[in-house]
């Protein structure tokens, strides 16, 4: 091959990578905004079955994402089963989405903390992920049209008054 032809075809191996890394770019999930709806998702229930985030559509829906291992998402767990079970009145609804892998770890944690709310599996982070967490807990607070209205990064305490005043507005009391 002489040195035109060399020059040739690296020029257009370079353009091929440029335009591959660009569309796979493009195509890479963003995290959810403020205002922007939230993706819909159907994934493993325990004790079994599945949950689907359309089965609430109309509701105020939290979604949290959480690990048995996080040691904030341990932190935050009682106050956000307190805070589930006070919404579940005014048709709020927490989702808890977890991303461990372990199922017994996982099974021992929902009955020590009496989480009494409806329990997703995450394990390969694939939801988190088109959601755009990257740090557990991450809360996110859907309006009765299935929209973003807040997204809580890291823990937080659901008992806040102003927190639970926030969500009795979106969901009309």
């Amino acid at each position: 091959m002489n040195k035109s032809n060399a020059i040739k075809v690296a020029a257009l191996v370079v353009i091929l990578g440029a335009s591959v890394y660009f569309a796979l770019r493009q195509s890479a999930p963003h995290p959810v905004a403020i205002g922007e709806r939230a993706p819909d998702f159907s994934v493993p229930a325990l004790p079994s079955g599945e949950l689907d985030l359309k089965r609430y559509a109309g509701q105020v829906v939290v979604v949290n994402f959480w690990a048995t291992w996080c040691p904030p998402c341990v932190e935050e767990t009682p106050s956000l089963v307190d805070f589930a079970q006070k919404m579940q009145a005014h048709g709020v609804v927490v989702l808890g989405i977890s991303v461990d892998q372990d199922l017994n770890a996982l099974n021992d944690f929902i009955q020590r903390y009496q989480m009494h709310y409806p329990i997703g599996r995450d394990p390969n982070r694939a939801l988190s992920s088109r959601y755009g967490t990257y740090q557990y807990p991450e809360s996110y607070i859907l309006d009765r049209n299935g929209r973003l209205a807040e997204k809580i990064i890291s823990d937080t305490d659901w008992n806040d008054g102003r927190l639970q005043s926030f969500v009795l507005n979106l969901a009309g009391k």
